[in-house]
């Protein structure tokens, strides 16, 4: 038995979610390509504090999430960044793509357990501005990589495009189901940009060439013709493409995690509070697959089915990644990443399980109370992890 999702369901005292923000998401090497990683993130720190009301003093902790910035604490650095009071530490987590997910269900566990009252977390990830990385050789010299190694090689450390082709294989998800599934992400981000149910969550972000104010990666010009044009991208014959993959993103998000007697002090009076989390490992060669697992699990543990969500965000690294999870979880599309995902507007690693969270919130602005809301997303190396919450009226 594993234990790993045993986690009481959601009392009296459950650490909620107050409030989410998060960067516009620029493809890499675009709109924020200038911007360091802390500068991304800052701007958001600062104005959930705004927004909440609450004395800086009053934050117990920033905890973030990223995967290939250059180290040294982000989260200290960005607090820092953000005039927050040195009081305030930072931890940084990595999870890989999983690490802005874990970075919350982390603040609300330490909220959960006595650690503090109030905590912000999220996770941030500047991909145009990271640094190169080598191996020191014997020498003196310096061998160069394109990524970190995952797995040991007696298990096998596929790209992520090969794995996503082993899972759309081996599930049966073919070449125009992935593609219809991008065309939606893409339609159905700009139907929610131009009616503007991002606005509340944005914060605008200074770039090298002017403010940015907005996604950049949803295409209004792209259809189903396009999308057959792309060639398969990791295997002769493949299903996989650069259309139905997500693009690398730049941005950062956020949330204000508190206990509930700190939410009614600020005047917040809605929130979701946290139900409980699961992180699991599978094969590193089918690691798509490790947010399904992990939402099973957790929904197990939870004693609630799949169809009772009213709402689900899931990272969508693939398409095939995405249909291939949710035909196991059995999750109604409908309810699934209702204003797109990472295929339209980016996938900027350490901070998208993060989005996911914002996106959460947002969403349950128009769910009725008791509402079940998950947020999932499968990382490198083989790990998945979901979060369950309930919207809740204080």
């Amino acid at each position: 038995m594993s234990g790993r999702s045993a986690e009481p369901a959601a009392g009296a005292a459950a650490p909620l979610l107050l409030l989410g923000r998060r960067t516009p998401l620029a493809r890499a090497g675009t709109l924020l390509a200038d911007v360091p990683v802390h500068r991304l993130l800052a701007p958001v720190l600062r104005r959930l504090v705004e927004d909440s009301g609450a004395d800086p003093g009053q934050i117990c902790d920033v905890v973030v999430g990223n995967a290939v910035g250059a180290g040294g604490n982000l989260a200290r650095l960005a607090a820092l960044e953000a005039g927050l009071p040195l009081s305030v530490p930072g931890l940084t987590v990595d999870r890989q793509c999983g690490s802005g997910l874990d970075a919350v269900v982390l603040a609300c566990r330490l909220a959960r357990a006595g650690a503090g009252a109030a905590f912000l977390a999220g996770g941030a990830e500047s991909i145009s501005t990271a640094p190169l990385r080598g191996h020191r050789r014997a020498n003196g010299g310096v061998e160069f990589y394109r990524r970190a190694r995952f797995a040991p090689e007696h298990l096998g450390d596929p790209d992520m495009g090969p794995a996503a082709e082993t899972v759309a294989g081996e599930h049966g998800i073919g070449r125009d189901r992935q593609d219809a599934y991008a065309l939606r992400s893409h339609r159905r981000a700009l139907a929610a940009a131009g009616a503007g149910r991002f606005d509340d969550e944005l914060v605008a972000v200074a770039g090298p060439h002017g403010i940015v104010g907005a996604d950049n990666g949803p295409r209004p010009r792209l259809d189903a013709a396009l999308l057959a044009r792309f060639p398969a991208a990791f295997a002769r014959g493949g299903t996989v493409t650069a259309g139905n993959s997500c693009a690398d993103a730049d941005g950062a998000a956020a949330v204000l995690v508190a206990l509930p007697a700190a939410a009614r002090e600020l005047g917040l009076r809605t929130g979701l509070a946290f139900r409980g989390a699961a992180t699991v490992g599978v094969d590193p060669a089918r690691l798509g697959l490790g947010a399904a697992v992990a939402a099973q699990e957790l929904l197990r543990a939870q004693g609630v089915a799949a169809d009772r969500m009213a709402a689900v965000e899931f990272n969508e690294a693939f398409a095939g990644q995405v249909l291939a999870c949710t035909d196991l979880l059995g999750v109604d599309e409908e309810v699934l990443n209702a204003d797109g995902g990472a295929l339209a507007l980016g996938h900027a690693y350490g901070a998208s399980g993060a989005v996911s969270v914002v996106r959460l919130l947002a969403r349950a602005r128009d769910l009725p109370e008791g509402s079940l809301l998950l947020a999932m997303i499968s990382s490198a190396g083989g790990i998945g992890t979901a979060a369950l919450f309930e919207k809740r009226a204080l």
